[in-house]
C-alpha cells in the first residue's frame, strides 16, 4: 500500500505550536495559583486550614509544568530533521510505522517530547511517542523490516517494522 510522506517540517511545526498553546495555558495556570496561594483569602484562620499550603504546592506544580513545556519547545525547535532508509537504525525525528498500522495509515514519530500528541497528515494518523516511552524505547536503534516486542500493560506486542523514514 503506498502512502503520502509526511512533511516533517510540517509536523514539527503542528507539534511546536501545540505545544505554545499549552505552554500559554500552563502559564496562565502558574500565575493564577501564585495568586490564590498570596491571596489574603487564603490566610490560614486555624492550624487546620491548609488552603494557603495547598494552593502553594499547586502553584509549584503549575510553575513546574511550565517549565517542562519551555524545554519540550527549545527541544523541538532545535531538533534535526533525519531522512532515514533500511541501512540507518530508528532514533530522534524517525517516523515509523508498524505492519499492523500500516492499513489504517498510523505512524509513530519519535520526537525529544510531547509524546500522546496526536495529528493527521496526508491522510497519515501520527502519534508523538518519545525514547523514553515503552515503544519508544523498543523502537530505538532497530532497523526497518526487524520484528519487535513490546510490553504494553499486561499485554504484549509482537509486529515488525513496516517503514521507516
Amino acid at each position: 500500500m503506498t502512502s503520502k510522506k509526511v512533511d516533517k517540517k510540517i509536523l514539527v511545526a503542528l507539534i511546536i505550536t501545540n505545544l505554545k498553546q499549552e505552554l500559554s495555558q500552563a502559564i496562565n495556570a502558574a500565575n493564577e495559583a501564585h495568586a490564590a496561594a498570596v491571596d489574603d483569602q487564603s490566610v490560614a484562620e486555624t492550624q487546620y486550614d491548609t488552603l494557603a499550603i495547598e494552593a502553594s504546592y499547586l502553584a509549584e506544580g503549575q510553575s513546574r509544568r511550565v517549565q517542562e513545556l519551555q524545554e519540550a519547545l527549545l527541544n523541538y525547535q532545535g531538533l534535526t530533521l533525519v531522512e532515514f532508509d533500511e541501512n540507518k537504525p530508528i532514533a530522534l525525528s524517525a517516523l515509523v510505522q508498524l505492519y499492523a498500522d500500516s492499513k489504517k495509515q498510523h505512524w509513530f514519530f519519535i520526537g525529544p517530547a510531547a509524546g500522546g500528541f496526536r495529528c493527521q497528515l496526508n491522510d497519515q494518523h501520527i502519534t508523538v511517542i518519545t525514547p523514553k516511552s515503552p515503544m519508544g524505547l523498543v523502537l530505538m536503534g532497530e532497523y526497518n523490516g526487524e520484528n519487535i516486542d513490546i510490553m504494553l500493560g499486561n499485554g504484549k506486542l509482537t509486529d515488525y517494522i513496516a517503514s521507516v523514514y
